[in-house]
């Protein structure tokens, strides 16, 4: 077998030990590699409905050093730490 078909056969690869994190967004872990992780992405994650008049607001506590907590809004980006709790909520503006 070679890697192409190990790959596909195995699924979807863990990050390596060392470089994992677990993330909680609404509740739910997710682990993911160190690094960052954007608006988009946690939206993804939190499973919420999306539609044309839908808007998102994500916090998060818990970050990296000199900003434990925030706000995210469409475009940006945080970097991730182990254990940091996201809370991603909808709204309709209908």
């Amino acid at each position: 077998m070679n890697t192409q078909q190990e790959a596909a056969t195995t699924g979807p690869q863990q990050p390596p030990p060392g470089q994992q994190v677990t993330i909680f967004v609404n509740t739910q872990p997710h682990i993911m590699t160190k690094g960052e992780i954007s608006f988009a992405e946690v939206v993804a994650l939190s499973g919420l409905p999306d539609g044309p008049t839908v808007v998102f607001t994500v916090t998060y506590r818990r970050g990296q050093g000199g900003k434990p907590e925030g706000s995210l809004v469409a475009g940006e980006s945080v970097k991730v730490k182990d254990g940091m709790i996201f809370n991603v909520t909808r709204t309709d503006k209908s």
